[in-house]
């Protein structure tokens, strides 16, 4: 939670630099904001919604008891309560938040996926004869690059193995293992329940990578400010890409959200290969909202300044009903 007294904070690198841009910006707009950390109890939201009766749950949640995945329950627990909340319904956080059988669905929908195969943990590695070297190695849950670094993409079994051990016992969960595609990455930020806004194309740019490391987000990347920019590592929007290009990204990345079942918002994750074809990484739903990232970037882009987008994902938010989801 962030503090109510901010001075002397450097407020662009504070850990809770979401949570404060969220409830200050709500503020400044005239909303009655409670903020309230929830950890792992569900007692204290059943409290504050019964003696506060607040018209709509802002969701800034990445998890509960320090369970990734089970942010999700606590949507349900919000639907079950029937309150509104902003973000994404409990459904589309199952789906989207096991990379598995998000690329399961996204296959059966006819949307390009790299070949993969799920390591569940105590099993021994087994590299099917289809899955061709370099592979990538990663959680099969936890999103924010968490355990990737540039020893995730092997080139033979035996870092394989090695990496997969990796997964299993310092991150603790299953490993997802996935044929690497070289190529141009990608964000494409959605907004909307039925009908749906496709926000500008981002891209993160490697430009001063070192030639022989893998261009991939990992998590040292993500979370260092002095490692981007030593190596001159930025996001912006995606220059150089036919009309054509952008309408094919933003219909592929509208099919991902609807076969996901998403609400609210979420960002979409590609590769581009150098002969066209776009593959599609990842779907995250309830992507990072700070002010400067690169949503919320994306979203300036389309001429919805910040105050503009939160005020648009609470709308979406008190829009939304389960039954929606057919």
């Amino acid at each position: 939670m962030p503090p109510d007294d901010v001075k002397g904070k450097d407020l662009a690198n504070v850990e809770w630099k979401t949570e404060y841009d969220v409830v200050h910006t709500l503020r400044e707009q005239g909303h009655e904001v409670l903020g309230l950390g929830v950890g792992s109890e569900l007692g204290v939201m059943r409290t504050a919604i019964a003696e506060h009766k607040p018209d709509i749950a802002f969701n800034l949640l990445e998890g509960f008891a320090e369970v990734a995945i089970w942010d999700q329950n606590v949507v349900a627990y919000l639907e079950l309560l029937r309150l509104p909340y902003t973000g994404s319904n409990s459904r589309g956080l199952l789906l989207s938040r096991d990379k598995a059988l998000a690329k399961k669905i996204l296959s059966y929908h006819r949307i390009r996926v790299a070949d993969f195969v799920v390591i569940p943990r105590g099993r021994i590695v087994r590299r099917p004869r289809r899955l061709r070297f370099p592979l990538i190695v990663k959680s099969l849950t936890l999103d924010a690059s968490i355990g990737i670094s540039q020893a995730s993409v092997v080139e033979d079994d035996a870092k394989l193995v090695e990496r997969v051990r990796f997964i299993h016992e310092s991150i603790g969960t299953d490993a997802l293992v996935e044929e690497y595609i070289e190529g141009r990455e990608l964000y494409v930020g959605i907004l909307g329940n039925q009908r749906l806004q496709v926000l500008p194309i981002w891209e993160l740019s490697f430009a001063s990578m070192p030639e022989e490391a893998r261009k991939i987000a990992t998590e040292r990347l993500k979370w260092s400010l002095l490692y981007q920019k030593k190596h001159g590592i930025v996001s912006g929007p995606a220059k150089d890409l036919p009309e054509a290009l952008v309408r094919k990204i933003g219909s592929v990345c509208k099919r991902v959200y609807r076969s996901l079942m998403l609400s609210g918002y979420a960002r979409i994750d590609l590769r581009l290969t150098e002969d066209g074809r776009v593959y599609v990484l990842e779907a995250n739903p309830n992507p990072q909202l700070a002010h400067g990232e690169d949503y919320a970037e994306s979203a300036e882009a389309a001429g919805m300044k910040y105050g503009a987008l939160l005020d648009r994902i609470l709308r979406l938010g008190l829009d939304w009903e389960p039954s929606q989801l057919g």
